[in-house]
């Protein structure tokens, strides 16, 4: 039996249709979902498939992809011979640059031995390379571009987007005006060291009656949110419950296996939070890949964990599945990544898009060769 792998809340119309139109979802992972992302968001351009995608949901590292996305939407062409002139340019190359320095260690000490919260410095990272102290409202309308965090109050998904930011327990903001980066930076918390990202905003901010049972101060005025993540790694939520059509691309980590677990309460408790956290994403995965199967969705998954060779294309990309789980294994981090495996990622992203979009769901022609021919996988 096939069960859903999104559930409804109680302010959901559970009678509205799907939209016969596209979502994308975007993954966390760090820097190595950042990366990853990119790869598949070059093959999505060159097939046209990414210009008539209607939602774009993501998560964690996936957010700071979908961020550079959205501020270069608007001067991307969509045509087949702009990659060189449009999409590299602006939208590869910065991301590219920012994951060539680290980020996270100067903001854990700085954040603990100056005023300001580790949370503070992480989105003056993003808004410093990559932002530039655009808001919400520099998204373009078209497509939604939907920014998940958890908020740890109401334990609920905290929604920022150009119309609105809103938590269905605690209300709506409607055309917030917050940096872009300080949306990412709160997607992007990830626990234990870079959580939580506090937002300060005003009770009078929320449109009245919007929220469920929590539209009252402190959670109107004191918003304590998490990474996007924790409460669903996949962005799925906002994407499955209005769109018939979803592309999932899955980055995320997998929990290691430990021969002597720490037997600490601290450290003994937070393994068996991962645990948890690790079945949690592995049941709503294959609920999502049973539900394409089924034909109840329409739609395609891919992961960094997947093997190319399950797609069972005499003309994929050359990706050996011992060289691709190399990369499935970078640490989930803001740290910097050299230029080789920058491109390697790059490249297994694009190489599993495109034998997931041609196995299930797009007749499109096989790439000849990977973005970065002389790195591989």
């Amino acid at each position: 039996m096939i069960t859903d792998p999104v559930h409804p809340i109680p302010t959901d119309d559970e009678n509205t249709p799907l939209e016969p139109t596209t979502a994308l979802c975007l993954s966390g992972g760090g820097y190595r979902a950042m990366v990853f992302h990119v790869g598949v968001l070059w093959r999505l351009y060159e097939t046209g498939l990414l210009k008539n995608v209607r939602r774009i949901s993501s998560v964690s590292g996936g957010s700071i992809t979908a961020g550079m996305l959205a501020l270069a939407w608007p001067g991307l062409s969509f045509t087949p011979d702009s990659v060189d002139s449009d999409f590299i340019p602006k939208f590869v190359a910065p991301l590219r640059a920012f994951a060539g320095i680290t980020i996270d260690a100067e903001s854990v000490i700085l954040g603990a031995l100056l005023p300001g919260s580790i949370g503070d410095r992480i989105a003056e990272a993003y808004d410093d390379h990559l932002f530039r102290g655009k808001t919400l409202q520099d998204m373009p309308d078209e497509p939604r571009f939907v920014i998940n965090a958890t908020n740890v109050q109401s334990g609920a998904l905290w929604r920022f987007m150009k119309p609105y930011m809103r938590d269905y327990r605690v209300g709506e903001v409607k055309n917030p005006e917050i940096l872009l980066a300080q949306a990412v930076a709160a997607s992007s918390a990830f626990p234990p060291v870079l959580s939580p990202f506090e937002l300060r905003l005003k009770d009078s901010d929320f449109v009245p009656g919007t929220g469920l049972d929590l539209q009252r101060p402190p959670f109107t005025t004191r918003v304590v949110l998490s990474d996007g993540g924790v409460y669903d790694n996949l962005g799925l939520e906002t994407a499955w419950k209005r769109h018939q059509t979803v592309l999932v691309s899955d980055a995320g980590g997998k929990i290691e296996a430990e021969e002597e677990p720490e037997t600490d309460w601290p450290r003994h408790s937070y393994r068996i939070l991962n645990l948890i956290d690790n079945q949690v994403r592995s049941l709503r995965k294959r609920q999502v890949i049973d539900s394409f199967k089924s034909g109840t969705r329409k739609g395609a998954y891919w992961g960094i964990r997947t093997d190319i060779a399950n797609y069972g294309l005499a003309d994929a990309l050359p990706c050996p599945f011992e060289r691709t789980l190399q990369l499935a294994e970078v640490p989930t981090r803001l740290k910097r990544l050299d230029a080789t495996t920058q491109e390697r990622l790059i490249n297994w992203g694009y190489a599993v898009c495109d034998a997931a979009l041609r196995k299930h769901l797009a007749a499109v022609g096989p790439p000849p060769a990977f973005p970065y021919p002389q790195s591989g996988v």
